[in-house]
């Protein structure tokens, strides 16, 4: 399974938001493409601690959700709400100037250092590793979102 943690799964990830344009045409679901570059970038940000996120897991979602988002090839849902810290209409970082945004997400894939044990608002505490397959699989559903 691909992971931020292999530098050449980060270098595809990279070269893909790389060609994303703000007037990139979504497949499906709201999201702008400036409002997902800002999604992402304060999803690393939860990951990181940087920003905290409201903790909604339970058991069915520390558990089996986390099991098939985590640790099967299945591709995630498409529609799935995200929390409001992430969601560019609620409480996330609104969108400013599309380069400096960019920018940003990409400095902080390329920093990507997720927190062993940091808890995910859906998923609970995760290991080092499974923070590495949801950096990976994360971007690579909203990528997918935008046809790259």
């Amino acid at each position: 399974m691909s992971t931020l943690a292999d530098s050449a799964a980060k270098a595809a990830v990279r070269q893909r938001i790389e060609r994303l344009t703000p007037g990139t045409p979504r497949q499906w679901g709201r999201m702008t493409p400036h409002q997902m570059v800002c999604h992402l970038t304060d999803a690393y940000r939860i990951s990181s601690g940087e920003r905290r996120a409201k903790a909604l897991d339970n058991f069915i979602s520390r558990s089996v959700v986390r099991l098939v988002a985590l640790h099967t090839p299945l591709t995630w849902p498409k529609g799935a709400k995200t929390v409001p810290e992430a969601d560019q209409e609620q409480d996330g970082t609104r969108p400013a100037e599309w380069d400096r945004d960019l920018a940003d997400l990409l400095r902080r894939i390329d920093a990507f250092r997720p927190l062993e044990g940091h808890p995910h608002p859906l998923f609970g505490p995760l290991t080092q590793s499974e923070w590495n397959v949801w950096g990976f699989r994360h971007a690579d559903h909203h990528l997918r979102q935008f046809g790259l």
